[in-house]
């Protein structure tokens, strides 16, 4: 069973929180994380005056995603809504058409500069395009017990795990942010284990 992680990072804050997504995945028997990022759609010119370039250098060698390894992939749980992820899903029309997506088992998680940044409503607006692919929505439910902190700033919400970077990127994701993300990648693993066993959605029924 193949777990797709795709994702996009800038500042490697995502990054951080894909391969704890990752662990958690490897948590579950026969389940296998694969990690892709979406393609840059920014020049080489603008992504080295931003600084983005030097910091993705540790990502260079994680592969760049096609629409066919969301095919392939048992689930998806994906990073991060950006240009970069928007134009990729917009890309997906022959999968939709084909209905390669339905009944696969997806999943989001985010990063936001600030702690009310929008977080939440970044992943319930990535719920409608994958919705409207016929994946079915996994999210972060309360049995993770660090969304109920109070003793600390940090990211996490029932719609996925979620990390505060900071205005200037200083903030790396803290252990309770990872923690939250591994919760979320054994999660859905768990889950598309199950419905792969069980759950045909192209199966016709009288």
């Amino acid at each position: 069973m193949k777990i797709l992680i795709l994702f996009y990072s800038a500042y490697g804050h995502i990054y951080e929180m894909a391969r704890a997504v990752a662990d958690g995945v490897k948590e579950v028997k026969g389940a296998e994380p694969v990690l892709m990022r979406v393609p840059e759609i920014l020049s080489a010119e603008l992504l080295e005056k931003s600084g983005v370039a030097a910091a993705q250098k540790p990502m260079s060698q994680i592969p760049v995603a096609t629409i066919q390894d969301l095919a392939n992939a048992d689930a998806v749980i994906f990073g991060n809504m950006c240009g970069q992820m928007r134009a990729f899903l917009d890309s997906t029309g022959s999968l939709w058409a084909n209905d390669a997506l339905v009944g696969k088992v997806a999943s989001v998680f985010t990063s936001s500069n600030t702690q009310h940044g929008g977080q939440e409503s970044t992943i319930l607006s990535f719920h409608t395009t994958l919705l409207h692919l016929g994946m079915i929505i996994v999210g972060l439910p309360y049995a993770f017990k660090g969304q109920t902190r109070m003793d600390e700033i940090t990211g996490g919400s029932p719609y996925g795990a979620s990390t505060i970077a900071g205005a200037q990127g200083e903030r790396r994701p803290s252990a309770n942010e990872l923690a939250a993300a591994r919760f979320q990648g054994k999660h859905v693993a768990q889950i598309a284990s199950a419905l792969i066993l069980n759950y045909n959605p192209m199966k016709k029924t009288t």
